[in-house]
């Protein structure tokens, strides 16, 4: 009877099957253990995933495999935009929307300009610079997915999702600290903390640790560094398209989903959906991107990570620290 059945699924559903649950499993796993021991989800279902990087490699995995590395990551980041509205974002005001635009770019430009200087592609400067600037691990992948197909692109994204989520985890206990050291009022703290940590997770939970006006204000302002996904994500992708070879299928000039993360936002903003089904679309959108995760974490090679040098986390963590001295320098100027 269950022989039957599976015969009549249709034929890429059952090669896809068992990668997918191999995926699904692994990111039940580091759901499990960042719940339990408040771990950063992202950074635990990598870590598993290169654990069983050999499953990659079995031929009945592969599809499956494949197919969370891309069409679930895309899916989810998509989904993203069911946690913003143009008004959250307006409410912060004129002066810190524009210093957090320009502070993207400004991050995003001059690691470009690192990138190239330590001899990297200036495309791992992107990367970098986006993942610190806007929203960490999910930057990294949906950047990633605009960008050209490379041999190290894979291994640079992971790179980059392991350096911002440790990064991150560190700046949440660290930060606060530095907030009340500098006697920062609870408005001003939650600008620095939502404008300087990378993830969305870390923010609120380092927000809310210091107080309900804080934890406020810093998931706004990390939901507007979210809502520069959009920008960002559709400029490299027409970088992609204009250098695309001769000949060779170009991608789309505005890919399908930054469209949806455009359209969800927009529907969103108008009040089309219900606080119950907001949150289940941001549920949804961090399952997915916890299993694309796991899933390019299972077609990593941990050798090829240890071979990267010092040089790529240098870069990271200069990037780090030079948002943070932006968004502190903004509030020394703004009184």
């Amino acid at each position: 009877m269950a022989t039957t059945s599976l015969g009549a699924w249709p034929e890429r559903s059952r090669r896809l099957l068992p990668g997918a649950l191999a995926c699904g499993v692994v990111a039940a796993a580091a759901t499990w253990v960042a719940e339990h021991h408040g771990a950063p989800v992202m950074l635990i279902a990598l870590l598993l995933g290169i654990a069983m990087n050999f499953m990659s490699t079995e031929v009945r995995c592969t599809p499956g495999i494949e197919f969370c590395s891309k069409t679930m990551l895309r899916a989810g980041i998509a989904l993203l935009g069911m946690r913003i509205t143009l008004p959250q974002i307006l409410s912060l005001g004129w002066p810190l929307v524009a210093f957090i635009s320009l502070s993207v770019i400004l991050i995003i430009a001059l690691s470009m300009h690192a990138a190239r200087a330590l001899r990297f592609d200036p495309l791992f400067g992107l990367l970098t610079g986006g993942a610190t600037a806007i929203c960490g691990a999910s930057a990294a992948l949906a950047l990633s997915s605009a960008m050209p197909p490379h041999p190290q692109k894979e291994r640079a994204t992971m790179l980059t999702v392991i350096a911002v989520s440790t990064l991150s985890t560190l700046a949440m206990v660290a930060y606060p600290t530095i907030a009340r050291w500098m006697a920062l009022d609870p408005h001003k703290a939650g600008i620095f903390l939502g404008g300087t940590i990378h993830d969305v997770a870390q923010v609120v939970g380092a927000g809310y640790s210091m107080s309900q006006e804080t934890g406020d204000t810093a998931t706004l302002v990390k939901l507007l560094r979210v809502a520069m996904l959009l920008p960002i994500v559709t400029l490299t992708a027409a970088m992609t398209r204009a250098t695309a070879a001769a000949g060779s299928r170009r991608p789309p000039l505005v890919p399908w989903f930054v469209a949806g993360f455009a359209v969800l936002v927009c529907i969103n903003s108008v009040g089309c959906f219900s606080a119950s089904t907001q949150q289940l679309g941001s549920d949804v959108s961090r399952w997915l991107l916890v299993v694309a995760v796991a899933s390019i974490g299972m077609k990593t090679r941990p050798k090829e990570l240890l071979n990267v040098g010092i040089r790529p986390i240098a870069l990271i963590l200069c990037e780090t620290i030079l948002l943070a001295a932006l968004v502190l320098t903004f509030l020394h100027a703004a009184g």
